[in-house]
């Protein structure tokens, strides 16, 4: 029985692929029609005009596997709908630049009708701790959680094929731990999610040919918030809250200390700028396959070790570590920690750029912002530090 599901969701995904795979390109096609069309900006790093819309050939593959393999009945209604509800507000905002407090209401709706449907948080679980119940809190804090996933998403769609490779990444493992937890329609649903994400890629994988556009980057941040409800926050194992942690643990790093250095120079949160990871790579001169396929190794390497903490034995019921077992799983996580701090410290320069702003600014207080992340990029380019004086 268990080989069947997986094999249907592995056709589920297969089915997702190709129906994406032959739909992006009609979008972008659709996308030039309508003035759908990233331009060059400042802060993007596109090298040319690139038609939006991708997401919705996504979507198209998401619908036609979700009718053909999910269960017929009202959480997958809402899941399909509020699919179909975000991509369409995700779509007007490519097109037309909504204002943020639109695509906000565009995000809480879609939310919305996913917790009307059934798809809603009741209770959790603290690992080793105990069972918390949200009762009538239940709903509201499972819109706000799915509305932030969707901006997570977002946010990190701000290179060539990077939010799409990553999704796929973590919908993969995902996928793999919803189906040992015994969460079949969540299963297939990640599986379709990862089938969806890598057919787009194809088309998206630097140099793009197109752009999912927010259509795109909110469906697949509301598809894995859907995942994410029904595969694991409804259970009470340990992988249940710390399991999408790590998974998402770049996009949520990214995101992390972007929103921090907008809060911290007074900027409005919607508004971009060029401090995410892949901007940093880019300031560093890495080709953009180069930075991309880092990030999707450090997303594989965070998802590889959720799944490990589901599978490897460490320890008993009742709590007791098993030896072995145990070292290996602390190992691992030794190790994506060591290789986490290190990409966060090389990317965000958190000491390196601290002394370098305060020493340049003793010396000139009129430095800009700017010029003190040009002279630290320049240092980490080269490996040529000035001395640091205290």
């Amino acid at each position: 029985m268990a080989a069947t599901m997986v094999m249907e969701a592995v056709l589920a995904a297969l089915v997702a692929f190709a129906v994406a795979t032959a739909l992006t390109p009609l979008a972008a096609r659709f996308a030039r029609r309508i003035g759908a069309v990233d331009q060059q900006k400042e802060i993007g790093l596109a090298k040319r005009a690139t038609p939006l819309l991708g997401g919705l050939a996504i979507l198209g593959g998401a619908l036609v596997a979700g009718v053909l393999f999910l269960p017929d009945n009202e959480r997958t209604e809402g899941i399909l709908a509020a699919a179909l509800l975000i991509v369409v507000v995700g779509a007007l905002d490519d097109r037309f630049e909504l204002p943020p407090v639109v695509k906000l209401a565009g995000q809480f709706l879609a939310a919305g009708v996913l917790v009307l449907s059934g798809v809603v948080v009741d209770a959790f679980t603290f690992p080793f701790l105990h069972r918390v119940e949200l009762g009538d809190f239940g709903g509201p804090l499972t819109m706000l959680a799915l509305v932030l996933l969707m901006n997570i998403v977002n946010f990190s769609d701000g290179a060539d094929g990077l939010a799409a490779g990553v999704c796929a990444i973590a919908a993969l493992a995902f996928a793999v731990i919803a189906f040992d937890l015994g969460r079949r329609t969540a299963g297939t649903l990640s599986a379709i999610t990862a089938g969806a994400a890598l057919g787009f890629l194809l088309w998206n994988f630097p140099p793009a040919k197109i752009f999912m556009g927010d259509c795109g980057s909110n469906l697949l941040g509301l598809l894995l918030g859907a995942v994410i409800v029904e595969g694991t926050l409804k259970t009470n194992a340990l992988i249940a809250l710390v399991g999408p942690l790590v998974v998402l643990a770049v996009p949520l790093m990214d995101t992390g200390f972007v929103v921090l250095k907008r809060l911290k120079y007074g900027r409005p949160i919607y508004r971009g700028d060029s401090n995410h990871f892949h901007h940093r790579f880019y300031r560093m001169k890495w080709k953009t396959r180069r930075y991309v396929l880092w990030l999707y190794a450090w997303t594989a390497m965070m998802a590889g070790t959720a799944v490990a903490l589901r599978f490897i034995p460490y320890s008993e019921r009742d709590g007791t570590l098993n030896g072995g077992w145990a070292l290996l799983m602390g190992a691992l996580l030794l190790v994506c920690l060591a290789v986490s701090l290190y990409l966060v410290w090389v990317l965000e320069i958190i000491k390196l750029r601290r002394v370098r702003e305060w020493q340049m600014r003793r010396a000139d207080p009129d430095t800009s912002e700017h010029e003190i992340d040009e002279q630290v990029d320049r240092e980490l380019e080269t490996g040529e530090f000035g001395q640091v004086r205290t």
